[in-house]
């Protein structure tokens, strides 16, 4: 595999809306307490100066107070080889739309960034980021709440150059993310938790191979961010058990990020950050998403 795939050369990153402590598409984890806005923003904050540490050139969209889940910028679109598929979220019933989220992540990543921009070809097709993990080598697609098969289907027609492999995102989880991430180059994090173990089955079922795996006790710490030799993670006092495995088992820099209010609705680290590498690297082989 090549590990270039894992340099980024931008973030972007949506400061947090005001209204984002009164409604969401997200709903509040049972027991968090509402969302202190000020705190939400001295937490996001230190996760751009880590992003900026690593070296991308962070770009922050203005919050927009009509758009309360800006900050949850990876849902928006996908980013890889050199393109950008525009994601579609789902209107759900009583939630605030994002499709006004949409316009200003598209222009900033065709205008600013020089991406070749895709759209999802029908409206009936539904999917987030959140829902795709892309591996160096080929890309998992989670079915759930926010993603359905057509929108899975849109993730390999705009990425034919990477084999697509669509499984289904076990609840409670929102997306497929929250249970099972990148932590380095063909390393998988892995949550231990039951429902996060029949999603990662049906990955392993599907015949993926190759690959080392990280096993972690929260589903929390199951979400991280790999980025130009970094691995991302939360911070030791929210992630005790997965912490102390992150320090037995990865021997390059780590970063720890503590962050609470962002996500008392839900979204993970991964969701706050869209990572992007405008360079291409050459490749086709079939999707198997058909």
């Amino acid at each position: 595999m090549d590990t270039t795939c894992f340099k980024y050369n931008f973030a972007l990153v949506s400061r947090v809306a005001s209204s984002f402590a009164d409604t969401s598409s997200y709903d509040l984890i049972r027991g968090q307490g509402p969302v202190d806005i000020d705190n939400a923003r001295r937490e996001h904050e230190e996760l751009v100066d880590a992003l900026r540490r690593i070296g991308v050139d962070v770009i922050e969209l203005p919050c927009d107070e009509k758009q309360p889940d800006g900050l949850f910028v990876d849902d928006i679109a996908v980013v890889i080889n050199g393109t950008a598929l525009v994601c579609n979220p789902p209107s759900l019933p009583n939630k605030p739309s994002r499709q006004g989220e949409i316009a200003v992540v598209r222009q900033v990543l065709r205008k600013e960034i020089g991406l070749k921009i895709v759209e999802v070809d029908t409206e009936k097709a539904t999917v987030e980021g959140g829902d795709v993990l892309w591996t160096g080598r080929e890309i998992f697609v989670g079915l759930s709440t926010r993603t359905n098969l057509l929108g899975a289907q849109a993730v390999g027609k705009a990425f034919p150059e990477y084999p697509t492999i669509i499984v289904k995102v076990h609840p409670p989880a929102v997306h497929l993310k929250d249970y099972i991430s990148m932590a380095g180059p063909e390393v998988m994090t892995v949550s231990k938790t039951d429902w996060a173990q029949k999603t990662f089955q049906e990955i392993r079922n599907s015949g993926a191979i190759g690959y080392k795996y990280i096993t972690v006790d929260e589903d929390e710490a199951a979400n991280v961010i790999y980025a130009n030799g970094v691995l991302m993670h939360l911070s030791n006092d929210l992630i005790p058990k997965g912490s102390a495995v992150y320090t037995n088992k990865i021997d390059y820099p780590r970063v720890a990020i503590h962050m609470v209010e962002p996500l008392k609705r839900g979204g993970r680290l991964s969701n706050c950050v869209l990572l992007v590498n405008r360079v291409r690297h050459p490749k086709r082989i079939p999707t198997t998403a058909q």
